[in-house]
């Protein structure tokens, strides 16, 4: 038998080991069962009173275990909530599960334990029913106010097929309306100080400064903003339900669509976290064509974030020049993976196909022009005046407030933590390779626009690695269940074409277990979480993603600024709605 990780030995000494369970899992990542009525004391405890604390909270969902079938070894439950933890002293995660029985479960909140998990417990609830006793405000966060029943239990159709015919008789529509209606009362806002009344103000739900179907309302008194109330769920398709429905290969297309921008860097976390279930390991070759397209697509989410931000503080040129540098950058994903903006490219064990003849000019000519592109937009943005005035002082929090509210990637490092996965614990194959972390020093909008832009030349820095060093060797791995198989093993005999079209149109039966994998993606964190029941399609799929936990910032980092601050500090988050809404 293996050692105990010492933080569950720690937890086993402290509450007994009688009330901490270790489970073994595929990441091997540290996880332990506890039971309802010591669970929060055990969080606290993770919190707060171990040495080097889990400062933050990474993740919280919920599983429906009433139709898995691999259970040995684990707690008998309907369903179970997942707290995902980071100690960032430690370098370690640990992951906290609780057993919850019956139709309709409950758990105690731990929104004073942590702020971040206000969101995280409402859309437990939202979309498994699991009650949080104790949490400031319930209701639904991802589906609509008048949806009925909870969409990611295993008992709620996964098609509109199965739903019958939608109607929308104009009754129900107006009741509909008026209940979407916005009550300053039901989030305990004042309407009124002593000698005036506060305003109320809908920015969005559509309003170009938002960047998307998002609707932010603002109490003001005069131009200060009181505070804000943000609405999400516009966006919401259900992309962690169809992961339950589509065979592991085939859900690999719907991974682009998380942060749209991010294309192939979506995919990175999802087939990684597949491969450590199935036991696959990836030539090489094929880990840095990952690291090169993934860098790639860095740096085309980084140069929308760039103009974006500077035509929201009025700057109109810049994001002209960007999107069109853009397009130098999707002429090389185009000609290497055969589409621009969703490449669906990367497979489980490699990738689609090896590099076409003339990429690496390609990617030449892109490097010697780019540097000289950047130094022109230094000149246009952060050295512009009116932009500094703008941008400095202002939306800025510290390292503890991020680490609290989960904040990661770029939002994070703007604070001046150095803090990137790719460093501190290397995926994929990053850890052959030199570049450095970028680190702002206030965590303000400036900040978090300069660790963008060198965080572009960090990624160009790779890619020429890349350019230079590419191994030789195979494009996807010499394993029974990395998919599709090569091409070249077909059109043999009819066995051999049948066995491709199986492995193609069901894809392979990955062994039961549980694994997880975040990746430093463009626009922080994203970990997808995946429970194998042994089949071919995932039992569970859970994505964290980092605009989900960074937009409920804004609250925080809005108030006592003007709405023009407002609009500003939206366009310095860097989200995208479908990363927010999945």
């Amino acid at each position: 038998m293996s050692e105990q990780p010492d933080i569950v030995a720690e937890l086993k000494a402290m509450f007994g080991d009688a009330e901490i369970n270790a489970q073994t899992t595929r990441d091997g990542m540290p996880t332990i069962w506890v039971s309802g009525p010591k669970l929060r004391d055990v969080l606290r405890y993770l919190k707060q009173e171990t040495p080097r604390p889990y400062k933050t909270l990474h993740d919280l969902t919920a599983v429906d275990e009433r139709e898995r079938a691999h259970k040995a070894g684990l707690p008998p439950s309907d369903f179970t909530m997942v707290y995902h933890l980071v100690s960032y002293d430690r370098n370690e995660d640990i992951r906290v599960k609780v057993p919850l029985s019956g139709e309709h479960p409950s758990v105690p909140t731990v929104t004073d334990i942590w702020k971040s998990a206000n969101w995280y417990e409402r859309e437990a609830w939202d979309m498994f029913g699991v009650n949080v006793e104790g949490h400031p405000h319930m209701r639904r966060i991802l589906m609509p106010l008048w949806w009925k029943g909870h969409p990611l239990r295993k008992d709620h159709p996964a098609r509109a097929t199965e739903m019958g015919v939608f109607t929308l008789p104009e009754e129900v529509a107006e009741a509909r309306d008026e209940q979407n209606e916005f009550r300053p009362d039901e989030w305990g806002w004042e309407r009124a100080g002593e000698d005036f009344d506060y305003m109320v103000l809908n920015f969005g739900p559509q309003h170009p400064g938002a960047h998307g179907v998002i609707r932010m309302v603002c109490q003001l008194d005069g131009q200060e903003v009181v505070d804000v109330s943000t609405e999400i769920g516009f966006h919401h398709r259900g992309a962690e339900k169809m992961g339950e429905r589509q065979s592991w290969h085939t859900y690999i297309p719907y991974t682009d669509r998380i942060d749209y921008l991010g294309g192939l860097m979506n995919e990175v976390p999802y087939v990684q976290a597949v491969e450590t279930l199935a036991g696959i390991q990836v030539p090489d070759r094929a880990k840095v064509i990952r690291i090169m397209m993934a860098e790639l697509f860095r740096v085309i989410s980084h140069l929308v974030y760039y103009g974006t931000l500077a035509q929201d503080v009025g700057a109109l040129s810049p994001v002209f020049f960007m999107f069109s540098d853009r397009e130098r950058a999707f002429d090389i994903v185009e000609a290497i993976a055969g589409g621009r903006m969703h490449p669906m490219w990367f497979r489980i064990g490699g990738v689609a196909q090896d590099l076409p003849k003339g990429w690496d000019t390609m990617v030449a000519d892109f490097l010697k022009y780019m540097p000289r592109r950047l130094r022109e937009y230094d000149k246009l943005v952060l050295k512009n005046s009116i932009f500094k005035k703008r941008t400095m002082g202002v939306g800025d929090f510290t390292i503890a407030e991020g680490q609290e509210w989960g904040a990661t990637g770029p939002m994070l490092r703007a604070t001046g933590i150095d803090w990137d996965l790719r460093k501190k614990r290397p995926y994929g194959g990053y850890d052959q390779f030199e570049f450095d972390v970028p680190t702002g020093k206030c965590g303000d909008i400036f900040d978090r626009a300069w660790v963008h832009v060198e965080e572009i030349r960090q990624s160009l820095r790779i890619i020429e690695q890349c350019l230079k060093n590419m191994p030789a060797g195979s494009y996807k791995a010499d394993h029974p269940q990395a998919t599709p198989p090569r091409k070249e093993r077909t059109m043999h005999d009819i066995e051999t074409l049948i066995d491709h079209f199986v492995h193609v149109s069901w894809g392979p039966a990955i062994p039961a277990g549980e694994a997880s994998c975040t990746a430093e993606t463009t626009k922080g964190q994203t970990t997808y979480y995946l429970t194998s029941d042994g089949s071919t399609m995932s039992y569970r799929t859970r994505i964290r993603t980092p605009s989900f936990a960074h937009i409920q910032m804004l609250p925080v980092l809005s108030r006592g600024l003007t709405v023009a601050d407002l609009a500003a500090i939206i366009g310095s988050i860097d989200y995208v709605l479908a990363d927010i809404d999945r």
